[in-house]
């Protein structure tokens, strides 16, 4: 009998455990130095966006799992609350979820959001950041942003971000790599 009970203990363990992964498991991230991986997606204006067409700028791409849940609002608030400091050094947020253009545009104007939200229905631009969770249909983007300097390379990467003080981490990081 309590052979039984192990065998089914380690069965549902076994289980949990490829849940877990399947969920909160990172692919590999570009790495810093890289050269950013490139794609086009649809913002929330409904107007087609491509990396590449921002070389010469700084990028904080930041991926996030879902508009109008409560981490995502407070991380797109604290952006929107420090744009003036992300413009003062000349740098263009971009927010990149699974949701649909019609969605973002929905939660940019109820948050009164003017940086770009961009559609990544199918997580393929998620999957090349190595920021999905979750499997198909359930895939969500994992909340990781990257920095990307005016030469198109990462420059900054955070895994796992905490929303509420992400903004200012991120500032700081512009402040030391513009410096450099």
């Amino acid at each position: 009998m309590n052979m039984i009970k192990t065998i089914a203990l380690v069965a549902v363990l076994g289980i949990g455990v490829l849940v877990w992964a399947a969920f909160f498991s990172y692919d590999d991230p570009p790495k810093v130095g890289d050269t950013a991986p490139d794609f086009t997606l649809v913002s929330n204006e409904g107007t087609e966006i491509t990396l590449s067409s921002l070389q010469g700028e700084w990028v904080v791409l930041y991926f996030y799992p879902k508009d109008f849940t409560s981490g995502c609002t407070i991380q797109a608030r604290n952006f929107q609350r420090d744009m003036d400091e992300y413009v003062a050094r000349g740098a263009t947020i971009l927010g990149v979820s699974v949701d649909d253009a019609e969605t973002h545009a929905s939660f940019c104007e109820k948050e009164s959001l003017t940086f770009k939200l961009l559609a990544d229905t199918e997580a393929a631009v998620s999957e090349a950041y190595g920021s999905v969770r979750g499997v198909a249909p359930a895939k969500l983007s994992a909340r990781n942003t990257f920095i990307i300097n005016p030469e198109g390379k990462v420059a900054e990467i955070f895994l796992g971000v905490n929303p509420t003080p992400h903004s200012e981490e991120v500032l700081a990081a512009l402040d030391r790599l513009q410096a450099s």
